[in-house]
């Protein structure tokens, strides 16, 4: 019976897999629309050099608080555009993205749970589960984040990430069914790992709006260039820095749930709450990157296209703790199960 959950587990994450390929086609599909639609309307209307005019925007100075130097500081930021992703509208293409990763998303958690049935215990106790637990999540809250704000144009970037992630862990890292290991075996394994993933979730979506930001920062630098029209649909670079801040900030918090909450773990565990192990001080590297972002941001200079920088460093540094640290690295967190 165990065998027979785990294959259809693995069965699903492939079908998955697969749909998530199709919303990512559909995702970029959608990218080359809106470049097409940007450039016909800059055609009709005779403006090459205005992107904001030839798409139609329509920005609004909003309000936003930001920090400096301890001082509450209100700051005028122009309003996401209209059209695009900055208003209700949505193309034939992006409609499809969005339903092909809601669909993908089905079968994915689908395969989570028959894991976890399988195994009769949490999903993520081996580098497989936790890699097939992850995504999901990491899916999962881009979508649930569009009840926030209309991030759909990050699709082609989430549903990408989600298919290489799945392609590795399912080619390297797939391991049958087996008990876990006994320092695995405590409730924190719930609470510290599954707040981990949540937090990765969100630094992974900070990674794509600080790419955008920068992409953005770019193209308004030269406006008199052609190149990446569709990026004149999305937010401007103000405000797509405001929303990795924030995105950011939710992460950072999480993660430092799953800093205090693994040295509790480990003193009840080995006796110390703190033992310099590899996969602690990369934990605690990925905190400080973080936790100067954060501050940097709220001076003046570090804003724009360096504070996106420092962002993506610290999504770098998450990336290299999964795929590095926990493969290579030996240690009392050697439980990748490889």
């Amino acid at each position: 019976m165990t065998t027979n959950l785990a294959t259809y587990s693995v069965v699903l994450t492939y079908s998955a897999m697969a749909v998530y390929v199709i919303a990512f086609i559909a995702f970029a599909l959608d990218m080359a629309k809106r470049s097409g639609d940007v450039t016909a309307a800059a055609k009709n209307a005779g403006a090459d050099s205005d992107d904001a005019a030839a798409a139609g925007a329509s920005r609004e100075a909003k309000t936003v608080a930001t920090v400096r130097g301890g001082t509450v500081v209100l700051e005028q930021v122009a309003a996401p555009p209209v059209n695009g992703s900055g208003s209700g509208r949505s193309t034939k293409f992006e409609r499809v993205g969005m339903a092909m990763t809601i669909l993908a998303l089905v079968l994915h958690v689908a395969s989570v749970v028959l894991r976890g049935i399988a195994a009769d215990r949490v999903p993520w106790g081996n580098m497989f589960e936790f890699s097939l637990t992850g995504t999901a999540l990491i899916t999962l809250i881009f979508l649930l984040v569009q009840f926030w704000q209309n991030l759909k144009f990050l699709g082609v970037f989430i549903t990408g990430l989600t298919i290489i992630l799945l392609g590795i862990a399912t080619v390297n890292y797939w391991v049958p069914v087996v008990p876990l290991q006994p320092a695995l075996q405590s409730y924190w394994l719930v609470i510290h790992v599954f707040v981990a993933i949540a937090g990765t979730g969100f630094f992974a979506l900070g990674a794509g709006l600080a790419v955008a930001q920068l992409v953005q920062t770019y193209r308004q630098g030269r406006t008199a260039s052609g190149k990446l029209r569709f990026m004149a649909t999305l937010p401007d670079a103000d405000r797509l820095e405001v929303l990795t801040y924030r995105v950011l900030l939710v992460g950072f918090v999480l993660w430092t749930f799953t800093l205090i909450a693994g040295a509790v773990w480990a003193e009840r565990a080995w006796g110390r709450y703190w033992g310099w192990d590899t996969k602690e001080v990369w934990t605690f590297i990925i905190w400080v990157v973080y936790a100067g972002y954060i501050h940097a941001r709220a001076t003046r200079g570090w804003r724009g296209a360096r504070s996106s920088w420092l962002a993506l460093i610290g999504f770098a540094a998450v990336m290299f703790n999964f795929s590095v640290v926990n493969v290579f690295f030996k240690g009392l967190h050697s439980y990748s199960g490889l």
